[in-house]
């Protein structure tokens, strides 16, 4: 009996291992597949044509590509130093603060990460459309792509944000601050000398966080821009690649380059993080 245990523990274990090999393969694979064929020495994206870094090379050559990158690096870096000021003031105001319909205003707040991008999407650009652009509109002001991105951009990585900062304002010891207090600080220089020097980490992380959601969203920012103004970042001009009888190679080196950059952001978040938690500790 015990002999047929173990064999069935085995067996289970085995099958969870092969389980997991095949959802990580099925995962990463096409991934690992786009990188490769980054560097393919032929004309088409989808055609192997032996080791090349030709793709790489035309990408600094491309006016469209270089456009789209200083498109994307300015709305992404517009759109998280606001987010992050944001952010963080919210996540004070929600932790520290005495505020009437406080599990309403969370669950406003944590709508954008719960609802599907597409619905949001979508409802930025009914909001655009019919209440934002004709009330600007009223004072002979407009709103440019842009600006519509970056607006966008702001709604969603607010969230993510205040999320990464309240987790740390929650672990952070109230009696640092209780102390200023008691040592004749303002309750201002208290937030501006001991808890966002305390909450540096988290605020670091979550700008990291809200940059690389920023940096490859496609939906928002295809709805904001209503998809034809002309203004595209790397993610629109991806997709505007899609259209053409021969997709370039410089697609797949475009797009292994975002994923190298985001990996590189998200792991640079989590190290900072990682630090804090071990000072602390």
């Amino acid at each position: 009996m015990g002999r047929l245990k173990r064999w069935a523990d085995q067996t289970i274990g085995s099958l969870l291992v092969l389980d997991t090999l095949l959802t990580y393969i099925f995962l990463y694979l096409p991934i690992g597949v786009l990188i490769l064929y980054s560097f393919s020495a032929s004309r088409y994206a989808l055609v192997w044509g032996g080791f090349s870094l030709d793709a790489y090379r035309r990408l600094l050559t491309d006016p469209e590509i270089v456009s789209a990158l200083l498109n994307s690096v300015i709305v992404a870096t517009s759109a998280t130093a606001l987010a992050t000021v944001l952010g963080t003031a919210l996540a004070l105001a929600l932790e520290r603060a005495r505020i009437r319909w406080r599990g309403s205003i969370e669950a406003f707040v944590y709508l954008p990460i719960v609802i599907p991008e597409i619905v949001m999407a979508v409802g930025l650009l009914l909001f655009f459309a019919q209440v934002l652009r004709p009330l600007v509109s009223t004072v002979g002001l407009g709103i440019s792509p842009p600006l519509a991105v970056i607006a966008g951009h702001i709604t969603f990585s607010i969230s993510y944000v205040m999320v990464v900062v309240r987790a740390r304002l929650r672990d952070l010891d109230k009696s640092l601050e209780e102390a200023a207090l008691d040592l004749g600080a303002t309750p201002w220089q208290v937030v501006r000398r001991v808890t966002l020097p305390l909450l540096a980490p988290a605020i670091i992380s979550g700008a990291l966080l809200a940059f690389t959601l920023s940096l490859d969203d496609f939906y928002v920012t295809y709805f904001a821009t209503t998809g034809g103004s002309g203004f595209k970042t790397l993610p629109l001009y991806l997709y505007a690649l899609q259209g053409r009888a021969a997709i370039p190679p410089q697609m797949n080196a475009v797009a292994s380059l975002m994923l190298v950059a985001s990996l590189m952001l998200i792991a640079l978040a989590l190290l900072v993080q990682r630090r804090s938690y071990s000072r602390r500790a």
